[in-house]
């Protein structure tokens, strides 16, 4: 992704997603969301959380498919861990990168992590990101204003916390990339079941939205993303939230593009596996302060 091609193509995916949600805003139908981390999370941590297995470039998922809250969903780990991670994918739902991360935080953390479907079988298709004509935007702006509704994408996210405490979910943990980072943001508010909220290269980046946060965030934004407002964000966070700044983290991820860990992430590329491996090693390290 090193090219100025590859480099206009990823700017131009967040500028659409930014563009398609500040659309939905105008016709009253949006909110808000993102988050860090301070220099000695690492010692915070045990070295089992901080050692995940290496990234695989062509990868199979471990996990299942099961009904959660009513939603399909992949599921990987423990039936009976007390301790859960829920994902919230990006606009293009299940990726086998995505379930990769999964795995290895549920393996690294010993925990059971769940990935629902909450765009319900309708992802926008990554071939036709993004959009090639006016038309093209205008179906866009009006999925994301329906299908990936964020307003009911945070409810749908709340009831999935609730039917897994009920089912006897002890501590719950959630992290989102590009649009579910916006989303996981968002359910980190006041009356919030989850415990830590991990967000990785966020669309929407508002750096009024940490004031809001009632938990530890980690806030993992990428060179796409625009760089004064993420820092506003952790700014903000320190200043409103002083007693959840020591298990919080934020770290800016200044040579890589947006969605180097989720669907668009090329994991044959050399510079992306490695991030990608340190962005999961970090929510790994993140939630195992957490929890």
């Amino acid at each position: 992704m090193a090219s100025s091609q590859s480099a206009e193509v990823h700017i131009t995916y967040s500028s659409h997603v930014n563009s398609a949600y500040r659309s939905v805003q105008r016709r009253k139908v949006a909110w808000a969301a993102h988050i860090s981390l301070p220099p000695n999370i690492m010692s915070q941590v045990s070295k089992a959380c901080c050692s995940i297995p290496p990234v695989k470039t062509d990868y199979l998922p471990k996990g299942s498919m099961e009904k959660v809250a009513g939603f399909d969903s992949y599921v990987v780990g423990p039936a009976d861990s007390k301790n859960v991670l829920v994902c919230v994918y990006d606009i293009f739902g299940f990726w086998d990168t995505t379930k990769q991360c999964a795995d290895l935080l549920s393996d690294s953390m010993k925990v059971k992590v769940v990935m629902p479907d909450f765009l319900r079988n309708k992802p926008w298709p990554i071939a036709s990101f993004p959009p090639s004509n006016e038309e093209e935007s205008k179906k866009f702006q009006e999925w994301f204003s329906t299908v990936a509704s964020v307003p009911d994408a945070k409810k749908d996210v709340e009831v999935v916390a609730q039917e897994l405490k009920k089912n006897g979910a002890d501590k719950l943990g959630l992290y989102g990339f590009c649009w579910g980072g916006k989303i996981t943001s968002l359910a980190g508010y006041e009356g919030t079941l989850y415990s830590g909220v991990a967000i990785v290269h966020p669309a929407m980046v508002n750096g009024e939205d940490s004031k809001g946060l009632t938990v530890p965030v980690a806030f993992f934004p990428s060179k796409d993303e625009p760089r004064d407002e993420s820092d506003k964000y952790w700014e903000n966070f320190q200043k409103s939230h002083p007693e959840l700044v020591e298990k919080s983290t934020y770290h800016y991820y200044d040579n890589m593009f947006h969605g180097f860990g989720a669907a668009r992430a090329n994991l044959k590329d050399e510079a992306n596996r490695i991030a990608a491996e340190d962005l999961y090693k970090r929510l790994a390290n993140f939630f195992c302060g957490v929890f």
